[in-house]
């Protein structure tokens, strides 16, 4: 039987008994991150991790990178952390995966080279747990993520916050607070084969 991510997601926010832990969220974008930060600040204390080197081209990744640090600062205590942006990194994670359809292995790829960077940033800074924004979307797979960040909480020993943040109108939400907050909203996912389809 497929899981509801969503309702696990409300279980261990359950079992928090009002303790706010520290939490690593990997984030692709401000307006995708905005629903999951406005809605995660109440449990956890909250460290956005921006970390995309499929970001493509460079002017993009920098743009995107100032709306985030935009909608951070509407969120009093939310912190955040720019990874470093080497896509030649990206280009070599994907390789031989160039061709593959919008959401397919290639995507599968970059989800898991952005949570292992996630994964590894919060093991090297004391954080309880690490997640992503990314199942806000409701063109990303929530399966993969769940199955990705399992696989790398077994390997670092650190919690992953399971999600599919698109659910109870998560994705409408972020639409909402995108125009609230002004936030520039792509026409594409980010790498620069996603800009042909």
């Amino acid at each position: 039987m497929k899981e509801n991510y969503q309702i696990l997601l409300e279980k261990e926010i359950e079992n928090l008994n009002g303790r706010r832990p520290r939490l690593l969220i990997h984030s692709c974008c401000g307006p995708c991150s905005s629903y999951v930060v406005e809605y995660l600040e109440k449990f956890f204390d909250i460290t956005v991790f921006y970390y995309n080197p499929n970001i493509y081209p460079e002017q993009e990744y920098y743009h995107r990178l100032d709306e985030q640090k935009k909608l951070i600062s509407h969120f009093d205590g939310v912190k955040m952390i720019e990874g470093e942006y080497k896509p030649q990194d990206y280009f070599e994670y994907i390789k031989g995966n160039e061709g593959e359809q919008e959401g397919g292995k290639r995507c599968y790829l970059c989800y898991e080279q952005r949570l292992e960077k996630a994964a590894q940033t919060a093991k090297e800074n004391g954080f309880e747990y690490f997640g992503t924004v990314i199942s806000v979307s409701p063109y990303k797979n929530a399966e993969w993520l769940a199955e990705i960040g399992r696989r790398l909480a077994d390997k670092y020993g650190i919690k992953f916050l399971i999600s599919d943040f698109k659910k109870k109108g998560g994705y409408q939400r972020s639409i909402i607070l995108s125009k609230e907050f002004d936030l520039y909203r792509q026409d594409y996912c980010g790498c620069k084969f996603s800009i042909r389809q």
